[in-house]
């Protein structure tokens, strides 16, 4: 993963101007910090492929026997990428890696997170999906003849190629996917997922595997005295916490974001 370090506004502006369409992205409130799913994060040091499957089992179960009795929007789930998707939204751990199509987004989430105070260094990462879902593609079909399925055919087929084949199988690739069941907020934020295709493998490992070598992923780091700025130019383009929430949560992460960035 190439290493981008930012020292001014106006150069982060023109490093994500010069990325095409196909890009998604990520914000981290620290720069330390690598790519890992809420899963991996509770199962801490001791992660191995058992406590993966355990613990997706595990939380799986639950969280399906007794989600009838506390929905109230009449959700119907019908696959465990859209199941994944829900547990993810209400804060329960899973595999998934939180992305948006607008790395603008991505920066608003990294700044929602930070410590302004501190003055730590963010990131933002950049990585070619349209080469990822390639390679991933090209990997299954390596293994399975007759898969013949392309990033075209599988738009409006992703929750059931996940289940039969990705999962099914446990290739060990990267699955992008945007879950048929989108609640708002996701909508909002133009958001979408990230996972491992085998959950007893981290993210970041099969990211920097030889499958994805040629891949373009970009870590883009910027330095903490630039957060006030990039929260006014935010600001101007409406990427807030009311725009990206939409309901009192959001209202409320807006004012304290306020807050904590008129106190540097």
């Amino acid at each position: 993963m190439d290493l981008v370090e930012i020292e001014s506004v106006a150069a982060l502006i023109e490093q994500i101007n010069e990325l095409p369409n196909n890009y998604l992205f990520r914000g981290q409130a620290d720069a330390s910090w690598h790519l890992q799913s809420s899963l991996e994060r509770v199962v801490g040091p001791n992660w191995s492929a058992e406590k993966a499957r355990q613990f997706e089992e595990f939380s799986l179960k639950s969280f399906c026997s007794k989600f009838h009795l506390y929905d109230r929007e009449n959700l119907q789930p019908s696959s465990k990428l859209a199941w994944l998707s829900i547990m993810q939204h209400y804060g329960v751990p899973t595999r998934l890696l939180d992305f948006t199509e607008s790395p603008y987004v991505a920066l608003y989430f990294a700044l929602e997170a930070s410590a302004p105070a501190l003055q730590r260094d963010i990131a933002l990462y950049a990585i070619d999906y349209s080469a990822v879902m390639d390679r991933s593609i090209e990997h299954i079909r390596s293994k399975d003849n007759g898969f013949s399925e392309t990033r075209v055919t599988l738009f409006d087929r992703q929750d059931e190629i996940f289940d039969q084949v990705v999962d099914r199988f446990a290739y060990d690739i990267v699955w992008i996917g945007e879950p048929k069941l989108l609640n708002a907020r996701l909508d909002r934020q133009a958001g979408s997922f990230l996972l491992s295709g085998n959950r007893g493998l981290r993210i970041e490992d099969v990211l920097t595997s030889p499958l994805y070598s040629s891949v373009d992923m970009q870590k883009i780091v910027i330095r903490g005295n630039l957060v006030s700025g990039i929260f006014a130019l935010l600001r101007k383009m409406n990427i807030t916490s009311k725009s990206l929430y939409g309901d009192l949560d959001g209202l409320a992460r807006s004012i304290r974001m306020q807050m904590q960035i008129y106190a540097v």
